[in-house]
């Protein structure tokens, strides 16, 4: 048998087996043994030069032609091959309409709403009615009306996210002109002039829930958003006893009389004297954890007696007036209420610690 004759019969059988390839796996196995670098058409070329020299160019250009007719049928065998598995993978996946539904799970509110609901009714059962303030403010009310100047020291305590305030949706209907500069909130403590300048000369119990904004790191206590609720009572012959004996209450009724308080100096630029809060630290039994930092404690509030500055500036007499004000945060004391180790969660949108509340 000649080459030629050789080569006829590789053809023939590559073209048998082509046909009787019933997977994409088989497909690209027979191209291997066929077409590869060892395959059985490519060897072929390797005995061309047993030939004489006058059928060596009709032969190489006969070896062509197969690799080519072989390649376009593999290429044809290979796109019946595909339009074979989608059209199983379609019936396997097919949707029986006439089935019943599967029935979605209800939702509910997420723990920082929930928390924030509860914090709403503890205090409305103490007088406090719920006044709501902006997120983008001015730096007036979230600095210099507050007692906190441009020169100060205390804005180090707060960094502060800026807002353009070029921008058509942040500049419309800013008060303070072209010249005020607009910024994230980073505390709800601006809340406090704004509703004493709409208030006076009434006096005042509010309650001033929201989102605060601050630039810094991300740890398990710690979030650069976060909400709180910030609280101003204001009326004649309020003192520090009125302050505290607020905070222990809201303590009792939030995390049960159970859990300790202890109230101890600080320092607020709008407040004068000032006092921080804290509760014992029911995660790790007051043994000390990464959360209350190794000391047992873990501070839910900042607090004092509104300075007279911040009371003149919201147009109150501070030889008159007196007032306290107190910060809550909202998801640092629900770590301490329902044992969640981590302020992470809260916003990690993660189905597996949402529903467990």
């Amino acid at each position: 048998m000649s080459l030629f004759d050789d080569l006829e019969q590789v053809y023939q059988t590559a073209q048998a087996a082509l046909e009787a390839t019933e997977s994409v796996a088989a497909l690209e196995s027979w191209h291997a043994d066929y077409l590869g670098r060892k395959g059985a058409v490519t060897l072929q070329t390797r005995s061309v030069g047993q030939l004489p020299k006058e059928d060596r160019p009709a032969f190489g250009q006969r070896v062509n032609a197969i690799k080519q007719a072989l390649e376009a049928a593999h290429e044809a065998r290979a796109r019946v091959h595909k339009r074979a598995a989608l059209a199983a993978t379609l019936a396997a996946g097919a949707v029986d309409v006439t089935l019943p539904g599967r029935p979605v799970a209800p939702g509910h509110l997420h723990l920082t709403t929930q928390s924030l609901r509860q914090l709403y009714a503890i205090f409305a059962q103490m007088g406090f009615e719920v006044y709501e303030a902006p997120d983008v403010e001015l730096e007036a009310y979230n600095f210099d009306l507050l007692n906190i100047p441009a020169y100060h020291p205390a804005r180090d305590m707060w960094d502060t996210f800026w807002v353009d305030p070029s921008s058509p949706s942040t500049s419309e209907g800013i008060e303070g002109g072209d010249e005020a500069r607009l910024l994230l909130r980073t505390h709800t403590s601006p809340g406090q002039v704004r509703v004493m300048r709409e208030r006076y000369p009434e006096p005042i119990r509010v309650i001033l829930p929201g989102k605060c904004y601050r630039y810094e790191q991300i740890t398990a206590r710690s979030e650069h958003q976060f909400y709180q609720v910030e609280g101003l009572a204001v009326g004649r012959d309020i003192t520090m006893t009125d302050l505290i004996g607020t905070i222990k209450q809201f303590a009792r009724l939030f995390y049960g009389p159970e859990n300790d308080v202890r109230v101890r100096s600080s320092y607020f630029p709008f407040t004068e004297p000032s006092i921080e809060v804290d509760t014992n630290c029911t995660l790790c039994g007051g043994k000390g954890c990464r959360i209350c930092k190794y000391t047992g404690w873990i501070e839910i509030a900042g607090a004092g007696m509104v300075h007279p500055v911040v009371l003149d500036n919201g147009g109150y007499n501070p030889a008159e007036w007196s007032g306290f004000a107190f910060g809550f945060g909202v998801e640092r004391p629900s770590l301490t209420k329902y044992n969640v180790a981590d302020i992470r969660y809260f916003y990690g949108n993660d189905l597996r610690f949402l529903r467990q509340f």
